[in-house]
């Protein structure tokens, strides 16, 4: 068994499709921890909020079965892959984290993926679950690493705590 860690993000009626996942990655998964779930800006193109969360399931998947799962569950909630990368999306989940493995150049499966350390809707979510999983090519805890990413223009700001429902 492996552990992995996701995001999740949706734009496009987003409760409801992040939700449905939610519930996809129960049945398929069994239990998973769930982070809160925060509205933030559209990043590299003008739209509409996302919301967006992080997960962390225990799997029998290699990384490639579950990224091929993944694409199919988006698939699954209407995600429009014909238009440019950064766009609305009904739903998107990706792998960010695979148990320590780093994995480059394998076709468009990369591990850890580069937006963990880059990116503050990726990364608060991840260290509000999994402060203490250090980075398996940075060597820095994800809570560090956040810690070090609001010190530098404290990106919290971009993100907007929902209430619980």
């Amino acid at each position: 068994m492996g552990i992995a860690y996701l995001s999740l993000g949706s734009n496009i009626a987003p409760e409801e499709h992040l939700r449905a996942a939610i519930a996809e990655l129960r049945e398929r998964f069994g239990d998973l921890l769930l982070s809160p779930v925060y509205r933030t800006p559209a990043v590299g193109f003008e739209g509409a909020n996302f919301l967006n969360a992080a997960a962390r399931i225990d799997t029998d998947l290699s990384p490639e079965q579950l990224d091929a799962w993944l694409h199919a569950l988006e698939d699954r909630h209407a995600r429009d892959r014909s238009g440019p990368r950064f766009s609305s999306r009904t739903l998107d989940v990706d792998l960010l984290l695979y148990d320590d493995l780093v994995l480059q150049g394998a076709g468009h499966l990369e591990l850890p993926r580069p937006e963990l350390a880059t990116q503050a809707f990726v990364l608060k979510p991840m260290a509000d679950i999994a402060p203490d999983v250090v980075h398996p090519t940075l060597g820095r805890t994800l809570g560090g690493l956040w810690a070090e990413m609001r010190v530098n223009g404290d990106p919290c700001t971009l993100c907007e705590r929902l209430q619980s429902r």
